[in-house]
């Protein structure tokens, strides 16, 4: 039986207020624009593509190890087990049927950390989900080039997106025009850490091993994810200036040169955290194998 630090209510309370406080302003926010009936084209992404809710994100876990004293809101929590000494604590033995996951999401994490950075891909994967089908946009904002510029913008480079997810939104015609062809099937062997949504999906990595990982990691994620977001949104063909983005223009050198830049601090920021979380993956599985003993 492993010994637990255990928090008590005073401790582990003002610790989910400090997450909280720092959460908020995003999750505030998403609340009051789906009251008005409100879209964002940028920040919306970061609770529709990655599903956590705001109420979600919000709440502070303290991960495995730490058990709450006098947390009754905790005992209700499906993953979460009562103590003997009448502490809560999240429950290893729910790790179980976590496994295929969390060991593919180590091998993930191992192979994306072991390879280089790719830089010449110039965030031209929102590009192609617009070339040659403008009146399908994902968004209600006109292309700051208009459907022609950015048609050629697409057919004068080389498209080289290496992301499952992004590539999937790709239009038809300019699928073929892109080199790999990801897909889920080769995801790990494509995988880079040069790629923003790689870096952006550490978020998703993260809230996915709730409540056995401590919320600051997740809301760590969640930053990252957030920065990148706004850097991938102004390197598209989108017009947001109207909504206080200034565009990285790609189609030019300097655009090119600072979405590269950009590109290569996010690679940087990222690998500690992909690190973090390869190692809680490890210990969640061998936690799991532990229980199942």
């Amino acid at each position: 039986m492993r010994r637990l630090r255990v928090l008590s209510r005073a401790d582990w309370s003002a610790r989910a207020e400090e997450h909280r406080t720092r959460v908020e302003p995003w999750t505030r926010a998403r609340v009051r624009r789906r009251e008005v009936g409100e879209k964002h084209p940028v920040w919306d992404f970061l609770f529709e593509y990655y599903n956590l809710s705001p109420g979600g994100l919000e709440r502070w876990h303290p991960g495995l190890d730490h058990a709450l004293a006098d947390a009754p809101e905790y005992a209700r929590l499906a993953s979460y087990t009562r103590l003997e000494d009448r502490t809560v604590a999240a429950d290893p033995s729910r790790l179980s049927a976590r496994l295929p996951r969390l060991a593919w999401t180590r091998d993930l994490l191992s192979r994306t950390a072991g390879r280089p950075g790719r830089w010449g891909c110039f965030g031209l994967h929102e590009w192609a989900m617009v070339y040659r089908q403008p009146e399908q946009r994902r968004h209600t904002v006109p292309l700051r080039l208009g459907s022609a510029g950015t048609d050629a913008v697409v057919e004068s480079h080389r498209l080289t997106c290496t992301h499952t997810d992004a590539f999937r939104f790709y239009t038809d015609e300019a699928r073929p025009l892109n080199e790999p062809s990801p897909t889920r099937e080769n995801q790990l062997e494509l995988e880079q850490p040069g790629c923003l949504h790689a870096n952006m999906d550490l978020y998703r990595i993260a809230f996915r091993m709730l409540p056995f990982v401590d919320s600051e990691t997740v809301a760590e994620a969640f930053e990252l994810a957030a920065e990148i977001r706004e850097v991938d949104m102004r390197a598209s063909p989108y017009d947001l200036r109207p909504h206080g983005f200034d565009p990285i223009a790609v189609e030019t050198t300097e655009g090119k040169a600072e979405y590269v830049r950009r590109q290569r601090d996010f690679a940087a920021r990222a690998e500690p955290l992909r690190a973090r979380l390869l190692h809680v993956a490890g210990e969640l599985i061998h936690r799991a194998e532990e229980s199942a003993a």
